[in-house]
């Protein structure tokens, strides 16, 4: 927490605001709009809702197809499962890991010729970092595809000097209590489109109809956040550049430390682009480094220390086994190396130096012990 938090709760409660709306709730709003420099935002109950709220507005439903990131969390293809619809998974490139343009112009001629096209892509920023956006707004222009931009992880993170999540047709983002900041549960669904977000907060507050009684004529969804985690949300967002900075400073002390070593290579960083690093990530060579990943992340624990692997790819995933998906090239599948050889490091704001020191130590350590090994 920032330490500010408590003086917009505290208001809540002196105004007795404690439902899903309220004065936080619209400051907070505007305030996301101010920061992105966004026409309309509508603030939710997670970064899923958001998602979920977009499928509705671009009228996806069941037998349409919706195209989505491979390497990202299940949360960004659960809402297209929601509406009845089919995800067709997209692989990662090498220098951002995110969607592949180039799997994505195979897949968008391919539903062309079918004259199957999408009724969406979903494109994913991972740990930060922003996809190739030239290129993959190129495309969906191209064949007519509205664009959702997955920003629930690079709030703070830029391309080409504009923020993330402003690209698509919506941007989502996600305020849960791990990303760089936080609402405890929150998101936000944001859009250049006026009547879209007009119908969100209709839809999110369960369609109710502009009725004296009670009454309802399209499903609707329970999505509104609350007036107090709204509040949090405003404290947290006055600190998110410090919070992108810190990140970024822990970012640059592994890599200092740790690029030097056999068989590692960190996420890259897009030209012209600044991620907000919200979680450092690297891959290990275990032919160079004598340790594969998973044999790393069980050293980590046996020390007391919580490293992951990287996502595991949705195409992977037994929920969507026999789903369509699109490699990166011909026998590259770029998404599936990275989950084999990823790795997540500790990378919270509030990591201190010691227990930076503690995750360095023991990579170095490790890696140091097995080429030693490996000599022997």
């Amino acid at each position: 927490m920032s330490g500010n938090e408590q003086k917009y709760i505290q208001d809540a409660f002196d105004t007795n605001w404690v439902a899903p709306l309220g004065p936080n709730v619209d400051e907070f709003e505007k305030e996301i709009i101010n920061y992105l420099g966004a026409s309309e935002a509508i603030a939710v109950s997670s970064g899923t809702a958001a998602i979920h709220l977009a499928l509705s507005l671009l009228g996806v439903s069941k037998g349409d197809k919706v195209f989505c990131s491979s390497l990202t969390f299940v949360a960004s293809a659960n809402p297209i499962i929601y509406q009845g619809a089919e995800p067709v998974f997209i692989d990662s490139e090498p220098e951002t890991w995110n969607m592949s343009p180039q799997a994505l112009e195979r897949a968008l001629r391919e539903a062309y010729l079918e004259r199957n096209l999408p009724k969406a892509v979903i494109v994913v920023n991972l740990y930060g970092q922003v996809a190739k956006m030239d290129e993959i707004v190129s495309l969906c222009t191209e064949y007519g595809v509205p664009m959702i931009e997955d920003a629930a992880e690079s709030l703070g993170s830029t391309y080409k000097g504009r923020p993330s999540g402003t690209f698509g047709e919506f941007g989502i983002f996600s305020f849960n209590g791990n990303k760089i900041i936080t609402t405890s549960g929150g998101g936000a669904l944001i859009s250049e489109n006026a009547e879209a977000i007009k119908r969100a907060r209709f839809l999110a507050t369960q369609a109710r109809d502009p009725a004296q009684h009670y009454q309802h004529s399209v499903t609707g969804y329970n999505y509104r956040l609350s007036n107090i985690l709204a509040g949090i949300g405003r404290a947290q967002l006055q600190v998110l550049e410090e919070r992108v900075e810190a990140r970024r400073k822990i970012f640059k002390r592994y890599y200092q430390e740790l690029v030097h070593l056999p068989g590692v290579t960190f996420m890259p960083e897009l030209e012209n682009t600044r991620s907000n690093r919200w979680l450092t990530t690297l891959t290990i060579n275990k032919g160079q480094s004598g340790v594969s990943a998973k044999e790393l992340i069980e050293m980590f624990n046996k020390n007391n220390i919580e490293a992951r692997h990287v996502w595991k790819p949705l195409h992977l995933q037994p929920i969507f086994l026999n789903t369509r998906y699109y490699s990166h090239s011909k026998g590259e599948h770029v998404a599936e190396q990275l989950f084999e050889t990823g790795i997540c490091l500790p990378s919270g704001s509030n990591l201190l130096e010691d227990e930076q020191n503690k995750v360095i130590s023991c990579l170095k350590h490790t890696i140091q012990s097995m080429s030693k090994q490996g000599v022997e």
